[in-house]
């Protein structure tokens, strides 16, 4: 059984393949049941928690995200998440390789959103605006970089410091990266949000036409980063209906207000990798996209490091 690391996984994860990969599991699909969450006692009287991520395909491969979260460890200076894969063969169930669970999950969910920008955003886009700025929002900025051709990466957060540090390690990275003072959409092609607030951020007045925005923090329902009035002028996609009806915060509380109805939902990322959807079809259009994961871009993204680390290599 293989074991791959976070270094290990980026160097086996590079964003062709990977969103490559992840069009072909929406494409074809795969056996994922919603996630089990189950709450366990923590210290002190808190309560963590234990997710269980599951994906298969009969006959090829299965593989389950465990994800724990202990909130209490950010007072001992620990994360307070840890994740691993196991991906296993779903015929035999003999365990072929134990993952990073985070540095799977960071990827794969950058990847889902350059996926969805390859439908929705201009091909020109050259000027990102990234709201938040942790792993989630590093690997945002480099994969963008990687799959447009952006000359001007502008970075906020609510805490400046960290910003100007991710705009400084980007930087280094040779990336056109910069801190800005606020989430202000003027100019930009592509918004990119990875945070958690619970108020909006990016707001539909603000947003001018021809802008794709990429919704990918707010993965719970008191969470939002966008008011209802930029997903009511937008055509809205999604990463899975199911998911971001029960789960995503944007789009259930859009609901609530009564901004849109639950078919304002153009489509899915199947529907769009299949064709179903056409995607952008003006210049002047603009695009959001809300993701809240699901446990197919797991799968294909283990499968695809398993082959890329030696367990099989990958078709010419």
């Amino acid at each position: 059984m293989l074991h791959l690391d976070r270094t290990t996984l980026r160097a086996a994860l590079p964003w062709d393949a990977l969103v490559e990969a992840l069009a072909a599991m929406f494409r074809e699909g795969c056996e994922a049941p919603l996630r089990h969450r189950h709450t366990i006692p923590g210290p002190g009287g808190t309560e963590n928690t234990l997710l269980l991520m599951p994906a298969w395909r009969a006959g090829g491969h299965s593989g389950v995200k465990i994800v724990h979260v202990a909130p209490a460890n950010a007072a001992r200076g620990e994360p307070a998440v840890h994740a691993t894969y196991l991906l296993s063969d779903a015929a035999t169930g003999a365990p072929l390789a134990l993952m990073d669970g985070g540095e799977l999950t960071d990827r794969r969910t950058a990847a889902a959103s350059l996926l969805a920008a390859r439908h929705l955003a201009r091909p020109e886009s050259s000027r990102l605006l990234l709201l938040g700025s942790g792993k989630v929002a590093r690997a945002l900025a480099e994969g963008y970089a990687a799959r447009f051709p952006i000359a001007d990466i502008a970075i906020w957060s609510p805490t400046a410091a960290n910003a100007a540090r991710l705009a400084a390690t980007l930087a280094a990275e040779g990336l056109p990266a910069r801190a800005v003072p606020r989430p202000d959409p003027a100019g930009a092609d592509i918004v990119a949000a990875a945070t958690l607030a619970t108020a909006p951020l990016v707001h539909g007045a603000a947003v001018a036409p021809g802008t794709h925005v990429d919704l990918v923090g707010a993965y719970r329902r008191d969470m939002r980063e966008a008011d209802g009035a930029l997903l009511a002028r937008a055509t809205l996609a999604v990463d899975t209906r199911a998911g971001a009806l029960a789960e995503a915060g944007d789009i259930v509380q859009a609901v609530s207000e009564g901004a849109i109805g639950p078919d304002h939902v153009a489509a899915d990322l199947a529907e769009l990798c299949r064709g179903v959807h056409p995607g952008r079809r003006s210049a002047a259009e603009v695009t959001v996209f809300k993701s809240v994961g699901w446990a197919g871009e797991d799968l294909a993204a283990a499968v695809l490091a398993w082959q890329r680390a030696g367990g099989v290599q990958p078709a010419a």
